[in-house]
């Protein structure tokens, strides 16, 4: 393949037209982000949504590595003087690794093997004559009695036609088109089985697969991936099963032309090649490409569920008291402003004495009225159970109008201890950052969670046994795309928050609040172009993502580029506005009214300005201010506590997904321990996964239909809840 061939390959690959492709390449290749592009290069893209720009990236990546690894094939083949041009053809229309490196391997340079040996001591000739199949008189041994030679330790024509018999069992293993053939047969029929080794630690772990087998082809990601980890800790014994010798009269049959004298050696050779180097080969290939693939599928889901979790609606304008739950060290405590500023901190002893209850009991009450707490979020670890109890008979006894949540710890004593941490709440111990980011993650769990490794965040699967470097790629693509869309305010954003943004690094991002702090707020977007290091380039790619609330254009606390102000405006003119009206609710609403019945292909056809981006710039026009997550779901929040021993087969309850794996999801349904949907009890249809029906932070109506008190399990149906209970 040329590397002019990519953007048609690509196009082909993910349907869409080359032109798009190609305009995608100039544009990453001139250093403009993937959000960037997809948000503010829609004409030259012909509107491709941001998913479809990433995956442009990713293919390019992919393909530009394998035209480089082309040449370097092609030049090590001719080095060899063996680079034929029917050769040359095949790895030149190659569009993947694997078929790459098939063709490659009988000119690869390996380790010294049996076939080279026989090929030095001049076995060669034999074995072209036993793959040739034309003898047909005598007998084999007496062909090869003429390579007898002491001085090559050949001393008999049985050794000259065993090292023959290698010299044929690698050629014919080697090609490439054999390869290809049953490769795809072993992922049809080929079938993973495991044995339990009860001598290894967990075994008990991975009782279901003491005596396990399933088709290579229905095998789930989760399921490889639990198999690896058996296999990996010595518990489990693990092969690829299939008809070894139907398989090799396959091989046979397809190299057979005639009879010779040389039959026998032929299916000797075969028989040997393929359970020496075939199929050992295949077993490892496949093994690896499931791991492969399953590791994709489980990165897959980690960064749809973070993308989702840090999209979650925020709940702004909250007085919220954080509590992280514990017994012996206390509960620890902390208030913050509708802003996150701390107000107070303290520890609650709500797990000890009767007497010691009550002082907290006391303390926490006049701590609500001082500071008009609207909002508790109790941390979900330790002692949660206890703290929610703590809580709800609080608001209950003395009437209070405050709701509490449960709230995600996961990742909270990770921040704490961080630098990151301690240079935004130094006055503060360990635990009572911990409290503090509880309490903000409510408020707004994008500028919170983005100060937490991703990884520390809990939810994904099996997320310590794979590639470590394709999940931190991933998740940093997910977190960069998340800010991206919302959007971050430049005035108060974290350095967290704005090192995510397009076009901002971590040096840039401090070097924004450094020049904040020295200067005061940024009365409008060109200000960015005064900060260190912060060129034209870099803010092309920010500006339309950092907002302004209040500086001096309007159109800065909105998505519209700086580059398209002018067009903004001229579209304010056409539809007898002014800059002001945005500005002013009484304006703005008979704004948003007009906007309603403008034609934007007509404005756009008038201005000479593309479609797409007039449609964003009403869009944005007639919502400045907008934050997206504004249209989802509030989470759900709680008065009273539901216990477990209360909860019956049958009942109805609201809940909210926290986690979704590839066989079920995991509601929160108001109690210490989730809730299971299996992916069976999502829909009366078949579901392929349970992202096609639910995502984290959906707030469902569920029936519980299995309740397992001792062993703390809940069993939850999604499609047995009544159509008129989902309303």
């Amino acid at each position: 393949m040329l590397t002019e061939d990519i953007g048609r390959v690509i196009a082909a690959e993910i349907h869409i037209k080359p032109k798009q492709a190609e305009a995608v390449i100039t544009l990453l290749d001139e250093g403009n982000t993937v959000p960037f592009i997809s948000r503010y290069r829609k004409e030259a893209t012909s509107e491709l949504d941001e998913e479809q720009v990433r995956t442009v990236e990713e293919r390019l990546t992919y393909l530009r590595n394998l035209v480089k690894r082309q040449q370097d094939v092609l030049g090590k083949i001719d080095e060899q003087g063996k680079l034929t041009g029917e050769l040359r053809t095949a790895i030149e229309k190659t569009t993947k690794l694997q078929e790459l490196e098939d063709l490659y391997l009988p000119y690869k340079q390996k380790k010294r093997t049996r076939a080279q040996i026989a090929r030095e001591k001049g076995l060669e000739p034999l074995a072209a004559a036993i793959l040739l199949q034309s003898e047909t008189k005598g007998t084999a041994e007496e062909a090869a009695a003429a390579f007898i030679d002491a001085e090559k330790s050949i001393a008999t024509a049985t050794d000259a036609l065993a090292g023959a018999s290698d010299i044929v069992a690698e050629t014919i293993m080697e090609d490439a088109s054999l390869r290809q053939r049953i490769r795809k047969h072993l992922w049809q029929a080929g079938e993973i089985c495991t044995e339990l080794d009860e001598s290894g630690e967990d075994s008990q772990t991975f009782l279901m697969y003491a005596e396990y087998h399933e088709p290579v082809r229905t095998l789930p990601s989760h399921r490889i991936l639990a198999i690896n980890r058996g296999e990996k800790k010595g518990c489990l014994k693990v092969r690829l099963v299939t008809d070894h010798e139907a398989n090799c009269q396959k091989i046979y049959d397809g190299i057979y032309r005639q009879p010779s004298i040389f039959s026998e050696q032929l299916r000797l050779a075969v028989e040997d090649g393929y359970k020496r180097l075939l199929f050992p080969a295949m077993e490892r290939e496949i093994r690896s490409l499931l791991t492969e693939n399953a590791e994709k599928q489980a990165i897959h889901i980690f960064g749809v569920n973070l993308r989702q979790l840090l999209l979650q609606a925020p709940l702004t304008g909250h007085t919220v008291m954080g509590l992280d739950p514990g017994y012996r060290t206390g509960c620890k405590m902390a208030i913050v402003d509708a802003t996150g500023h701390v107000l107070e901190h303290g520890v609650l002893y709500i797990t000890m004495s009767e007497d010691a209850q009550q002082a907290a009991a006391k303390k926490t009450l006049e701590l609500i009225q001082k500071h008009h707490v609207t909002l508790i979020s109790i941390g979900n670890g330790t002692a949660s159970y206890e703290t929610e109890e703590f809580t709800a008979r609080l608001i209950r006894d003395n009437k209070l109008d405050v709701h509490y949540l449960i709230t995600s710890e996961a990742g909270a004593s990770v921040y704490s201890a961080s630098k990151l941490a301690k240079d935004e709440l130094p006055e503060y111990d360990v635990t009572i950052r911990g409290a503090v980011s509880i309490a903000r993650r409510i408020q707004d769990p994008l500028a919170e969670l983005v100060k937490i490794d991703p990884q520390a965040i809990g939810v994904g699967q099996y997320q310590h046994d794979v590639n470590q470097k394709e999940l931190t790629g991933t998740l940093d693509a997910t977190i960069e795309s998340a800010v991206n869309h919302v959007g971050v305010d430049l005035n108060t954003a974290s350095i967290a928050l704005l090192k995510h943004i397009s076009g901002v690094n971590a040096s840039i991002a401090r070097n924004i609040v450094t020049y904040r702090n020295e200067n005061g707020r940024f009365q409008n977007r060109r200000d960015l172009l005064k900060v260190a290091r912060l060129g034209d380039s870099a803010f092309t790619q920010c500006a339309g993502f950092l907002r302004i609330s209040g500086g001096r254009s309007p159109l800065d606390n909105t998505p519209v580029h700086p580059e398209s102000y002018t067009l903004a405006e001229r579209i304010l003119q056409e539809l007898h506005c002014t800059m002001d009206d945005l500005a002013d609710k009484q304006q703005l609403a008979f704004l948003q009214a007009k906007l309603k019945l403008v034609d934007a292909a007509e404005v756009a056809e008038k201005l000479h300005a593309g479609l797409p981006t007039v449609r964003d710039i009403l869009d944005a026009l007639a919502r400045p201010g907008r934050d997206p997550r504004e249209d989802l779901p509030a989470p759900l929040t709680r008065k009273a506590i539901v216990k477990l021993s209360e909860i019956q087969p049958g009942t109805l309850m609201r809940g909210t997904v926290r986690n979704i794996t590839d066989f079920g999801v995991f509601v929160d349904i108001g109690i210490k321990t989730a809730g299971l949907i299996h992916i069976s009890e999502l829909s009366q249809r078949r579901v392929k996964h349970p992202l096609d029906v639910v995502s984290v932070g959906d707030i469902l109506t569920v029936m519980v239909i299995h309740v397992d008190e001792k062993r703390g399990r809940i069993g939850l149906s999604l499609k047995q809840v009544p159509k008129e209970a989902k309303a």
